[in-house]
């Protein structure tokens, strides 16, 4: 579960960033009042702390399971 709430924020952030590259335009910032405001800025923390936590994606040896418990072929 933790590792779908972290890969929805990061994507959240991808196109926050996205968008301030394209269109030079922060929607966080625009949605909660700008960049220095508390809520933007615990958006933007929760992101990168989302960011690192998807890191140990990377670096797991064991695959994840699918949620029915089926593991593949045997």
């Amino acid at each position: 579960m933790l590792d779908r709430i972290s890969l929805i924020l990061v994507v959240i952030g991808a196109l926050n960033w996205g968008s301030i590259g394209l269109f030079r335009f922060d929607v966080v910032a625009w949605i909660f009042g700008g960049q220095g405001a508390v809520i933007s800025r615990i958006i933007y923390t929760l992101v990168a702390l989302a960011g690192v936590w998807c890191l140990s994606l990377l670096f797991r040896e064991n695959a994840v399971l699918s949620e029915s418990g089926d593991d593949g072929p045997h």
